[in-house]
């Protein structure tokens, strides 16, 4: 997975590339975007040592409490380990929201991670003390919509890092059955075009298809150094269990089915129906629903 960032020299990079990040945010709104819509940062966010989203489900309404979406290995308390699923665990963590221009629009802050999770799919979703109703009136932010559909290969797409304030642009390169790092395996993941070189502190950015502005996947990781299905070294495995290693190349977890677990209120429910996140079962093992 890309690392999270932590300590003084993460710190110290973070407000290098404020300066360096400027020109990309300004580049990626000016850029020529024929059919694509323009995307920048606005209801992006910057966690301590990952990146984020404000996001908003498909039956989402403005009175819900705003949810935060970034990885599931960028939890506070460290990463959930394999089978585990972690669910309203109290949390104030803080995010800083970004608008358009990556600058600071304001801080949210959680009072609960809703779900997480390292298990098919590699998410934390935190609740906020403010509905969206609340978050546009006092920071002028609308949250990015997650979309309901599968995403489709060849379809342009940004990556929106509010941690390293750059957004990186390429195109859905396919798709994976099995991407498997270190004790992890994620189910059907999305594999990037070369120039999506993401890197330690993008962990969590929202991948938007450039063309509907919603939010597709969440990107989590890439093969860093060649090596075969080894932390930061994921391995592709197929339908018959053939082993591809793509050095360099980089990946995200879909994020289209996750509406489908979320009712009323914004509230989780694993029991609903067409949802398939992992849930924990008595033995403490995940399974899907």
């Amino acid at each position: 997975m890309r690392r999270p960032l932590v300590g003084t020299l993460a710190t110290l990079l973070l407000a290098g590339a404020t300066v360096a990040g400027a020109g990309t945010a300004s580049a990626a709104s000016q850029a020529p975007a024929g059919k694509t819509k323009a995307v920048d940062f606005a209801g992006t966010v910057a966690l301590s040592n990952c990146s984020g989203s404000l996001i908003k489900m498909p039956n989402s309404t403005d009175s819900d409490p705003g949810l935060v979406m970034t990885n599931g290995h960028c939890l506070e308390t460290g990463m959930p380990g394999p089978g585990e699923v972690i669910t309203d665990q109290p949390s104030s963590r803080t995010f800083t929201l970004l608008n358009s221009s990556a600058g600071s629009a304001g801080t949210l802050r959680a009072t609960k991670v809703s779900y997480s999770t390292m298990t098919d799919t590699d998410v934390t979703l935190y609740e906020l003390d403010m509905t969206y109703a609340q978050i546009k009136q006092r920071y002028r932010i609308d949250a990015l919509n997650l979309s309901a559909d599968h995403p489709t290969a060849g379809t342009p797409i940004k990556v929106v890092s509010g941690y390293w304030k750059k957004i990186y642009s390429c195109n859905v390169d396919g798709f994976v059955y099995q991407l498997r790092e270190g004790d992890w395996t994620w189910k059907d993941s999305l594999r990037y075009t070369p120039s999506c070189n993401t890197i330690g502190g993008t962990s969590g950015s929202p991948v938007i298809d450039a063309n509907s502005g919603k939010v597709i996947a969440i990107n989590n990781t890439g093969n860093e150094n060649g090596e075969q299905c080894t932390v930061n070294n994921p391995c592709e495995v197929d339908e018959n269990g053939q082993v591809t290693v793509r050095q360099g190349t980089n990946y995200a977890e879909e994020t289209y089915g996750i509406g489908k677990c979320f009712g009323s209120g914004n509230k989780l429910d694993l029991t609903l129906p067409g949802c398939e996140l992992p849930r924990t079962t008595d033995d403490g093992l995940a399974r899907q629903c």
